[in-house]
């Protein structure tokens, strides 16, 4: 074969070569489309490479394979540089019979199906090295479901752990019966493959979590190995490589279901975000995979540091939004007892940057009415927080204390936080007020239930119903009097006085209340002694 050398190919300006035209257009059509319409010398002929697959050397690979009529060994270690470098360069024509490259390559993949783990393994980071080019050509597509097809069939039949060196079945499998009783050995079952893979580039990461989710594996394995990789990766990355693999993780794990996804794992990756720069999307998805699962967060969780810029203690805008996606369903669509739970830590939460002299009131009374009434049985634990933050904020107007307030459910608060707001100076006098209002309605809702249920009280005790209902009802009115009468801005010791005095007298009907309550069962158990005393005696006989 005359062998000629009128083109020069300058390949990535890593290397030039001198090859024979004609040759290699025979072989590659890129090359035999680049000259058919040359016209005038074939003489000084240059081809400029910038981005062909694997540099010099797999150009020089490929002129040998032209220059040796289209014969080549094929092995895991060279099939994805010659499966790209035939997609590249077009090398799709049959020459004297001899298959063109690309025919050869996608027969060699056919028998993938047949490789070792090892193998499969070796070809995947191969192909890694030839992005983006190794995903157009589809080999990457083709190890990748391989792989998972032996990691899914790994997941439903293996019945003990696996070993490092699988190459002689293809998938890790080595059984050991000694070990099939141990959790670890159990939990090494399922992640075996972790450390593998975590070398991959975020790319292929992605098709491959896409593709698992595709073959419906469990999503508990896929979010752990993706906390791995997160990991692993950490160690040697740089900033920008970080932040490409933190983005890839939560885009990832947000495809998955929500229970399958550690909360702890997603709040250590929101502490590092903020250096990273993720994108805002991103923050966000991360953020929802929070707040869907903010039931399970601790207080520890949620002591985030103000963003850089702001002199406030703790990022308190990050829990309302946290909160938010938490009810993002809506009330009704919240199970009670996670809305409680979410309410006893937000109570926590509250307490601890209450006494934050930065925190404006909008921020308190926010983080307070956040969750609805029906969140919380027992507001004892608002208020305590709320007196923190007076403490802190004396400063505050009247109005803007009773704003304050207002996240305050009174009727939800026991008689010795109301005994202490009414005595408590650093309330306004009107808040008090409503305590006590609140405080009188429910003892009058409670003594109307009573009523009800006594129908065989005597003399004595109904006369006790009405003293008490005289008090009861004069009382309210008094105390109705005195907050219409409010003015805030004169003799507030003096009503507080008048206050603790009406408070008293609620007291005294508590324990008329409660020994009411104690002679009503010792009559009715009275009552029930006699009846059945009655229906157990004998019929005298006439």
């Amino acid at each position: 074969m005359d062998v000629s050398c009128d083109l020069e190919v300058d390949v990535n300006g890593e290397e030039t070569f001198f090859v024979d035209k004609k040759i290699i257009a025979s072989y590659s059509g890129r090359i035999s489309k680049l000259f058919s319409k040359l016209t005038g010398g074939t003489k000084n002929l240059k081809v400029i490479f910038h981005d062909f697959p694997g540099g010099a050397e797999s150009f020089e690979v490929m002129t040998r394979f032209c220059y040796n009529n289209g014969k080549v060994e094929f092995n895991p270690l060279n099939l994805p540089l010659l499966h790209c470098i035939a997609h590249f360069m077009e090398m799709n024509k049959s020459v004297s019979g001899i298959h063109s490259l690309l025919e050869q390559t996608a027969k060699s993949l056919e028998e993938i199906r047949y490789w070792t783990w090892s193998e499969l393994f070796v070809t995947l980071k191969q192909c890694q090295d030839l992005l983006p080019i190794a995903i157009s050509s589809g080999i990457v597509q083709k190890c990748l479901d391989s792989l998972v097809a032996r990691l899914v069939l790994a997941s439903e039949t293996s019945p003990c752990p696996s070993t490092s060196s699988p190459d002689s079945s293809g998938i890790r499998f080595s059984c050991d019966s000694r070990s099939t009783k141990s959790l670890k050995a159990s939990s090494f079952r399922a992640t075996w493959w972790f450390e593998d893979l975590a070398i991959l580039d975020p790319i292929l990461i992605e098709m491959l979590t896409k593709l698992m989710v595709s073959r419906r594996f469990d999503h508990a394995i896929i979010s752990r190995f993706l906390f791995y990789y997160q990991k692993s990766r950490f160690i040697v990355a740089a900033s920008d490589e970080k932040r490409k693999i933190t983005e890839t993780l939560v885009n990832m794990l947000y495809s998955l279901d929500r229970s399958a996804i550690s909360c702890k794992s997603l709040y250590g990756i929101l502490r590092v975000s903020p250096s990273l720069n993720i994108s805002k999307c991103c923050r966000g998805k991360l953020e929802s995979m929070i707040g869907s699962q903010m039931d399970q967060s601790t207080l520890d969780n949620l002591l985030f540091p103000s963003p850089t810029g702001t002199n406030y203690q703790y990022d308190v805008n990050l829990v309302l939004r946290l909160l938010k996606y938490f009810l993002g369903k809506g009330i009704g669509h919240v199970p009670l007892v996670q809305l409680k739970k979410v309410a006893s830590l937000i109570d926590l939460y509250v307490a601890e940057v209450a006494p934050d002299p930065c925190l404006k009131p909008s921020k308190f009374v926010a983080l307070v009415r956040a969750l609805p009434d029906s969140a919380r049985d027992s507001y004892d634990g608002i208020y305590r927080a709320m007196d923190m933050y007076l403490e802190v904020h004396s400063w505050l107007s009247e109005e803007e204390k009773m704003n304050l307030c207002c996240g305050l459910q009174y009727e939800k608060l026991s008689s010795e936080a109301c005994q202490n707001l009414a005595q408590n100076k650093k309330f306004p006098s009107k808040s008090a007020v409503q305590a006590l209002i609140s405080q009188h309605c429910k003892l009058k809702s409670l003594l109307q239930e009573t009523n009800q249920t006594k129908p065989f009280f005597d003399s004595p005790c109904s006369s006790i119903d009405i003293n008490m209902e005289g008090k009861k009802d004069e009382t309210c009115e008094q105390i109705v009097l005195y907050a219409g009468k409010l003015d805030l801005s004169a003799e507030n010791e003096q009503l507080r006085a008048h206050l603790q005095g009406m408070q008293w007298r609620v007291f005294e009907l508590e324990k008329i209340y409660k020994k009411m309550q104690t002679q009503m069962t010792k009559i009715m158990k009275s009552r029930l002694s006699v009846h059945s005393s009655a229906r157990s005696l004998p019929k005298l006989c006439s």
